[in-house]
């Protein structure tokens, strides 16, 4: 199960259990959506509760990543995980966003909002 939230340049994203490909696509149409009428966005990951995902989210997740690599600012990804830590480090191969891996939630939207106030 996913919920999102969306502002002016911003999609945020929690995942709560097993990230599905149907909650991936789901999130892939909104931010493409952005993407069209905002032009880049900055993205905001929270993966604290997410149990694993589906192996089609990761092959996703890469062919997405590899559509829009220079359609995003920042990445904030919110988890404690070693593994996906690693992940998020991982995907700046496919994107040349800024990728940053975060514990504290209004450390990561802080950083985001800088990208944004820096834009302006």
């Amino acid at each position: 199960m996913i919920t999102i939230d969306h502002g002016p340049k911003l999609v945020a994203l929690a995942v709560f259990g097993e990230f599905t490909l149907a909650d991936y696509k789901e999130f892939e149409e909104l931010v493409n959506y952005k993407i069209k009428f905002e032009g880049p966005v900055n993205l905001l990951f929270d993966l604290r509760e997410m149990a694993g995902f589906t192996l089609d989210v990761a092959w996703e997740e890469i062919k997405f990543s590899r559509r829009h690599a220079h359609d995003f600012g920042r990445i904030a990804v919110l988890t404690e995980d070693q593994w996906l830590t690693w992940s998020a480090w991982l995907t700046q191969i496919f994107v040349d966003a800024d990728v940053l891996v975060f514990q504290d939630e209004a450390e990561a939207r802080s950083w985001l909002a800088e990208a944004e106030e820096a834009a302006q």
